[in-house]
């Protein structure tokens, strides 16, 4: 049965926070909000709340996981970034965006795509997000909360615990964040490429972006 965190959205709780990222740190796998829509997250090395995610979402192997990270400087460490992809990236955080890019050896071979070796980063600017990762230390392993068969991600923190509360061992509620999952692009090949439209305004990266894609 997931535990459930109400948690100021403005101002979160540091006592909550502490005990939240304590179950991040045993393994826990936790449903969190962020400024685009709530998310999945779990302990950097932990391939069971990996295999968890997968699960929940009913992901193939081709899926990019997402490094959110606390701020450019951890982005850094798990990314390769040339100067031009450096400035691009760094213009648009923090934000709605998740950047794919290479990754670098901090990053564990199973999170990375099979074939092109890359992995999701982004910088959120959601209050209680930047909270956790700030008392975590280390980017939370996530992805979309977006069930199978749904076509937006849920909402509310009561609705994710009434549907998953088998599934989470934490459900972190800081009210109505959005359904709107984040703008993702590509600069894997030096270039930007919009995989999916989002919460994020494209136009900065592609002029001619298109309707969303993927989720």
């Amino acid at each position: 049965m997931a535990r459930y965190f109400d948690v100021h959205p403005d101002n979160p709780q540091p006592r909550t926070i502490g005990q939240v990222v304590d179950i991040v740190r045993a393994d826990g796998l936790i449903a969190y909000p962020t400024d685009s829509c709530f998310a999945l997250g779990a302990q950097l090395g932990n391939k069971d709340g990996l295999d968890r995610i997968r699960e929940i979402r009913q992901l193939d192997s081709g899926h990019h996981f997402t490094l959110v990270c606390r701020d450019f400087a951890q982005l850094g460490q798990f990314v390769q970034l040339d100067n031009a992809v450096f400035r691009a990236v760094k213009a648009a955080t923090p934000g709605r965006y998740t950047f794919i890019l290479p990754a670098t050896r901090e990053v564990p071979r199973r999170l990375l795509h099979p074939r092109k070796k890359t992995v999701g980063v982004r910088i959120p600017a959601h209050p209680v997000t930047r909270a956790l990762l700030d008392v975590l230390g280390e980017p939370l392993l996530s992805s979309t909360l977006l069930l199978p068969g749904d076509d937006e991600p849920m909402t509310q923190g009561w609705e994710i615990k009434e549907r998953l509360d088998h599934a989470l061992d934490a459900v972190v509620d800081a009210g109505d964040c959005g359904t709107e999952p984040t703008t993702v692009v590509d600069f894997s090949d030096g270039e930007p490429e919009i995989i999916r439209v989002g919460a994020g305004d494209p136009a900065r990266f592609d002029q001619g972006a298109g309707p969303s894609v993927s989720r």
